[in-house]
Parts: structure tokens; C-alpha cells; sequence
């Protein structure tokens, strides 16, 4: 792991795009870091590119460019990646035609809409799970039924909590999926962040090699479990959930540990 800025500032030579974290890693909440938009002029300066990539399923890829636009973040569709992306590019290689029922917000669900699947709360072929502030009983309910009786299952993101303002957390899709193992003895296969198929799609939307590619995150488990084994440099920053005593000893290891983003500004040439 390096933590030497001159070592990081010469491992940096070669990337070309940073996919980059949100919540934690550019902003918390609504609140945008100050360094944050030093870091994403640097990057356009040098002639590199950034992404946007979040495991935060709860809301559709318009929410995140109004919400980045509003911080005076400007990107286009291509900058912005959702763990809902993975799971819908998946579904249409691997399951064409199926009905779906998915346990999601009214973003989550029209996300699925959009692309073209049809929802059906009855009789469907997969049951998806995604991150819902609007979870009820009933959804529940539906969802251990259908698992029950065999359909296919999948959850999007496996974050167990997620960040809000004043530093609280709220149980995220992870957690939910531990409540229906609960009941049903079965947990999905996740697509988001580490899954192995969001590396997978992000070199496929950015068509570079993994060691062009640096993934910038807060988060162990997701941010940078997402990188592991891969030629994919991993980022861990300070600035949001992990803490830096917690860092040796985790199994997983980042490649970098920085303080913030706005330190990773001075080390690009």
C-alpha cells in the first residue's frame, strides 16, 4: 500500500480515468467537499477522464447528473454509472424477455421501465432487490414468496448502510437482503460494487486496460474490494466511512491510502 505522495504521484503516470466514488468520496450528503472540484479540473487539465459510479440503487441515473449539476458538476450519461447499469446489462444477456418483480423506489422501478422490462408483481421469472426507502411489509412479503418458490433472485448493491447528513447511517440494500435470508435461508448474487461484473462493465464503458483505470472510494468492502485481485489501482480516501486504524487490518488492502481526493490534485502531471 502506498501512502508516500512521491511514490503515488509516479504510480499515477499512467492512469488515464478515475471512477470515482460519491457519497464519502466527493461529497457527504448534500454537502460537496471543498477540494472536490480542484480534484476534477485536474484530471480535464492533464487530459484524463472521470466517471461517477455508485452503488446507491435508491435513485435513477437523471437523479445523480441533476444532483452533481446542482453542485455545479456538469457530465454527461456516459460519466455517470449506477450499480443498477451492471444488473440491467446483465439481465439482458442472461435473461432476455423475463418478467421481473423488483423490490425498489419509484426511480429504481422507471430505471427498469426505461430499458424496456416489464415489472409484474404476480407472476414473474426474477425478483430483483434493490436499495427502497419506501420498503413495506407487503413488498417483503411478495419477495420471500416468489424466493420460496424458486424464482431466480438478484440484489443490486450489497452497501449494509448508507451515509447521511450529520454522519448517521440508514440501513441500505445489504441489510435488507440479510432480513430476507432470514426468512427464506437464501442471499443473492449482488452486481454492484465488489461484484466482479461492475470491474467488468467498467472497463467495457471505458475501454481501457485495468491499470489505466484507478477506482477512488471510502468504502473497504465495496470501493475497494471492487479492485482486488485486479490490475485496477485501488484509492481508499479518508473522508468518509473508513477510518485509517481500521485499514491494517483488513483481509482487503487498498493500493493507495490518501487523506481526500483534493491531495491526489497535487500529484497529477
Amino acid at each position: 500500500m502506498l501512502t508516500n505522495l512521491q511514490e503515488i504521484k509516479e504510480r499515477m503516470k499512467t492512469i488515464k480515468a478515475f471512477i470515482l466514488d460519491m457519497d464519502g468520496t466527493i461529497y457527504l450528503g448534500n454537502d460537496l467537499f471543498p477540494y472536490t472540484h480542484k480534484f476534477l479540473d485536474k484530471v480535464k487539465e492533464t487530459g484524463r477522464d472521470y466517471y461517477f459510479f455508485t452503488n446507491n440503487s435508491s435513485r435513477d441515473l437523471d437523479a445523480y447528473i441533476t444532483k452533481l449539476k446542482n453542485m455545479d458538476i456538469n457530465i454527461t450519461e456516459k460519466q455517470m454509472m449506477v450499480s443498477t447499469d451492471v444488473i440491467l446489462q446483465y439481465l439482458s444477456e442472461h435473461h432476455p424477455g423475463a418478467k421481473l418483480y423488483v423490490v425498489g423506489t419509484p426511480s429504481l422501478l422507471r430505471a427498469f421501465e426505461k430499458a424496456g422490462w416489464v415489472l409484474d408483481d404476480q407472476e414473474p421469472d426474477v425478483v430483483i432487490l434493490g436499495f427502497d426507502t419506501t420498503l413495506t411489509y407487503e413488498k417483503l412479503e411478495k419477495i420471500c414468496t416468489f424466493i420460496r418458490h424458486g424464482k431466480t433472485y438478484y440484489g443490486i448493491n450489497p452497501d449494509l448502510n448508507c451515509p447521511i447528513e450529520g454522519g448517521e447511517f440508514i440501513p441500505d440494500c445489504g441489510s435488507i437482503a440479510r432480513c430476507i435470508e432470514s426468512s427464506t435461508g437464501v442471499f443473492p448474487e449482488f452486481f454492484g460494487k465488489p461484484s466482479h461484473r461492475t470491474l467488468d462493465y467498467i472497463q467495457k464503458a471505458t475501454g481501457l486496460a485495468g491499470d489505466q483505470i484507478a477506482i477512488v472510494g471510502d468504502r473497504m468492502y465495496t470501493d475497494i474490494a471492487v479492485a482486488d485481485g485486479s490490475d485496477v489501482v485501488s484509492i481508499l480516501v479518508l473522508s468518509g466511512e473508513t477510518k485509517k486504524e481500521e485499514v491494517p487490518d483488513n483481509p482487503i488492502q487498498p493500493d493507495i491510502m490518501i487523506e481526500n481526493i483534493g491531495v491526489l490534485s497535487d500529484l497529477l502531471d
